[in-house]
């Protein structure tokens, strides 16, 4: 059966099972305030609520059950249940979820609330029948949400009860039981409320610190096994690694990374197992409108698009951003929630510092690659100078040896025995220089070493009268 399905025939048992605890509990005897006080409470403790993970499930617990709970006590009845649906409603409203998320959520809330106030009912009210309503009220939502899980995860229904309830029923005890006291509190000892404001203030910054420092410890855990596989720090491969933990950390969520490399764009796409799709674009791909969104917005952006949530974050300057990040969520999931943008602000800091220090190591070797290049070549230069030093003071030495030859003798003219020896020295300058140009046609093309040794399996025939070519390869003309 199709999951959606499932998820439409539980809300439709839930609004049967709302429907039959109202006709047996009745409206009840609550003044008019009662009703929009107690919406009030539940769409803010909604608005509130706290998200935990069981395994690789993500729970949402909020104080809506200490609210009920109080209003139990004062007053059983069907009021409950529609103050309970317009506080959901509203909060659904803030929240902007999907259409088949608020209905169920609406109908879950709705059958809880009924069915414990139908048990409420039937024990007479009062601080016993609340309590006891209460507890059905739990039993039903954590039956209901656990049912909905199942039936979009695939996961077995017992298995993720086994798994959520025992945290779940601590929080909600914790909940009812801050209610159930303030409305006693409320009937016997009004002054004695006061005495909840610091401890209820305690408890929702313990709740609230618990869930960020749970984000964060997820977050640097996922950074730090990404950064273990990471053989080589690259800023493509530590784009990739921010991608995988943004997913993982978003509930499995599907996330389009644009990062401003130094050759231009690039794109990837991926989930929680992995970067499948990484290509290079063109700049027009910061022109996309959800890029253009969250840097318009400059700050996390969250909402609904084509039926799926989504966040969307830059990091970096506005002005130059160095990436930016799109993560969506599948058709009918949880929205992002204020919990989300929070563990969305840690990843920000986090990933620009990867990025960045990725970028500055990109940097750093391409700078190191350079400063080798140009080793190579000043030890290229210090060969060829060794290479060429001797036939250099060659040549100086027979421009000077020239020189004193032609010069005229004390009578004027030429000694004819000079002719032969400056012929000689020519001979000599001509090798000098062949043998010049060969060592620094052989520095600038090593392959040319090759020629000599193939003509190996040539015979030559070296006399004293050999010349050299102007290749410094010396060739005799017997060949």
């Amino acid at each position: 059966m199709n999951p959606m399905t499932q998820v439409r025939l539980i809300t439709g048992g839930a609004a049967a099972g709302a429907i039959a605890g109202l006709l047996f509990a009745g409206w009840g005897s609550a003044p008019l305030w009662a009703l929009p006080v107690l919406a009030a409470a539940v769409a803010a403790s909604e608005l509130a609520a706290v998200e935990l993970s069981f395994g690789r499930q993500r729970w949402s617990f909020s104080c809506a059950e200490g609210a009920i709970g109080a209003a139990l006590v004062a007053s059983t009845g069907g009021w409950a249940v529609l103050a309970v649906v317009l506080g959901v409603v509203m909060a659904e409203l803030v929240q902007k979820v999907t259409p088949i998320k608020a209905v169920f959520n609406i109908a879950q809330f709705a059958a809880s609330t009924a069915l414990g106030v139908a048990m409420s009912h039937y024990l007479g009210g009062g601080l016993m029948g609340a309590t006891a309503g209460m507890g059905i009220f739990w039993l039903a939502n954590s039956a209901l949400v656990g049912g909905a899980v199942s039936a979009t995860t695939g996961k077995p229904y017992l298995s993720l009860l086994w798994q959520s309830m025992p945290l779940s029923a601590l929080h909600s005890s914790g909940n009812t039981s801050v209610g159930l006291l303030a409305a006693w509190l409320a009937f016997n000892a009004p002054l004695g409320l006061l005495g909840l404001i610091v401890p209820m203030g305690l408890l929702w910054f313990s709740y609230d610190q618990q869930t960020a420092r749970a984000a964060e410890a997820n977050l640097f855990a996922e950074l730090a096994r990404g950064q273990e596989r990471v053989t080589g720090q690259s800023i493509d491969v530590s784009a990739q690694v921010v991608l995988t933990a943004a997913a993982r950390l978003f509930g499995g969520a599907d996330v389009e990374l644009v990062l401003n490399g130094g050759d231009g764009p690039l794109r990837y796409r991926g989930d929680e197992y992995g970067v499948p799709e990484r290509h290079r674009v063109d700049p027009t791909a910061f022109d996309d409108e959800w890029v253009i969104r969250v840097i318009a917005a400059g700050e996390i952006v969250t909402g609904v698009d084509d039926r799926r949530p989504y966040c969307s974050m830059v990091l970096g300057r506005e002005d130059s951003p160095l990436a930016v990040i799109h993560a969506r969520r599948p058709e009918g999931a949880t929205a992002f929630g204020r919990r989300d943008v929070m563990l969305a602000q840690v990843l920000v800091g986090q990933a620009e510092s990867w990025l960045s220090v990725a970028d500055l190591t990109a940097s750093r070797d391409a700078a190191l690659a350079e400063a080798e290049a140009a080793g190579e070549a000043a030890r290229a230069l210090g060969d060829l100078g060794a290479d060429t030093a001797a036939n250099l003071v060659v040549l100086r030495e027979s421009a000077g040896r020239l020189a004193r030859l032609a010069a005229p003798s004390r009578a004027g003219d030429l000694d004819p025995r000079g002719v032969g020896e400056i012929v000689d020295e020519l001979h000599a300058v001509e090798r000098a220089v062949a043998s010049l140009l060969g060592a620094i046609a052989l520095a600038a093309d090593p392959d040319l070493a090759s020629l000599g040794a193939g003509m190996g399996d040539v015979p030559v025939q070296r006399t004293s009268d050999a010349e050299w070519t102007t290749t410094g390869l010396y060739v005799s003309e017997s060949i």
